[in-house]
């Protein structure tokens, strides 16, 4: 139970008593009110010393003027708390959209991560397919090769064979066969070549491998240097997933009114800030008839931040004040400037101060020494 509740109790229960309508002390009607001590007192009362001086006003005439205080004073309160229920709405709505941001956003990067494991996969079964091949390749090679050298075995066994049993025959006959052996002994087969290349390239396959994945990565994604900021979107634009593109809507959003955000035109930020250097990029706006790119060419006195045009309408900047950036910059250059004169002039007189210093000392010993010489 809060403090309205319990009074409004204890008065209901006064009230079904009767007892604020009869003087405690004195049993008498309440009939009159002290302005000094504020509250109702009754006529004996009113000559008592405790109310010595006091003004008075009849209870009728004090609880009109009473009620009409208090229902000016009720106004402030009553818009104010107007204010604290829109504002309640909106951080309802800010706490809802907090979450559809982040499944939203979620589901994004959820999406975009799965393209990088789909790129991966799609590379690892490339580079393995690469691997089968050249393991297909040359193993077939391998297997001509080693069936080839069978081949050359078994005639060399053969011949080899047959030799030694001429070899083995009876010396008349040997020598009959002499010749033809010395001829089939003279063999015409050449030596196995050294089997260079047979084996994988391994080298080929995993050299930097990560790094050359993330180069053809690179072809295959785009960068964008500029992208822009959703929070500061009108509710009459719709932002791209991506980042990089809007369209109009006649259909209103339902977004939260954040300060960021601008309400009134239908404009949008970007998410990155410069300071410096030169920046250029290409704008698409298709067929679009009305459209309009600015720089922050004001700044606002009140937080001390570059705006554009555009931004000092938005609710963030609502009854600030604004500054001509190049004027601000100028003032900056001659405000810096006067503080290196003041400087300069400090030191100079800094310097003057110790060349005095120095002047009065080796004067007083010049007189000394000469003193000291008479």
């Amino acid at each position: 139970m809060n403090l309205c509740e319990s009074f409004l109790e204890k008065r209901s229960q006064r009230s079904s008593s009767g007892s604020e309508t009869v003087c405690s002390l004195h049993s008498e009607k309440l009939k009159l009110f002290c302005l000094d001590d504020q509250q109702p007192v009754c006529l004996v009362c009113r000559e008592s010393a405790k109310h010595t001086n006091h003004k008075f006003s009849p209870v009728d005439e004090t609880v009109k003027d009473c009620k009409e205080e208090l229902q000016t004073a009720l106004k402030p309160l009553q818009e104010k708390l107007k204010i604290f229920g829109d504002c309640k709405i909106n951080w309802g709505q800010t706490a809802e959209h907090i979450k559809i941001q982040a499944r939203k956003t979620e589901c994004q990067i959820k999406e975009q991560f799965e393209q990088l494991h789909q790129f991966l996969h799609d590379e690892e079964a490339l580079r393995i397919t690469a691997l089968r091949e050249e393991e297909e390749q040359k193993s077939q090679m391998m297997k001509e090769k080693i069936k080839n050298l069978n081949r050359d075995k078994s005639s060399l066994s053969d011949t080899i064979r047959v030799i030694e049993e001429e070899m083995k025959a009876e010396d008349i006959l040997f020598l009959q066969n002499y010749k033809v052996t010395v001829e089939r002994a003279q063999c015409t087969l050449q030596n196995p070549e050294e089997l260079s290349g047979a084996l994988i390239h391994v080298a080929k396959h995993l050299t930097n491998l990560e790094f050359r994945v993330w180069e053809k990565m690179q072809e295959t994604i785009q960068y964008t240097p500029v992208t822009l900021d959703p929070i500061t979107a009108n509710p009459m634009l719709v932002v791209s997933d991506d980042l990089t593109s809007v369209r109009f809507s006649f259909e209103k959003q339902k977004l939260p009114n954040n300060p960021e955000r601008f309400n009134y035109f239908p404009c949008i930020l970007g998410c990155e800030s410069f300071n410096s250097g030169r920046h250029c990029w290409d704008v698409e706006v298709g067929d679009c008839t009305v459209w309009f790119v600015e720089k922050r060419s004001q700044t606002c006195l009140d937080d001390e931040q570059p705006v554009c045009l555009v931004c000092r309408e938005s609710a963030k900047h609502t009854n600030h004040k604004f500054f001509p950036v190049d004027e601000t910059v100028e003032d900056c250059k001659i405000q810096a400037r006067q503080t290196k004169c003041q400087i300069e002039e400090q030191f100079e007189e800094l310097h003057q101060f110790l060349h005095d210093k120095e002047a009065v000392r080796i004067t007083a010993l010049t007189d000394e020494e000469l003193y000291k010489r008479k």
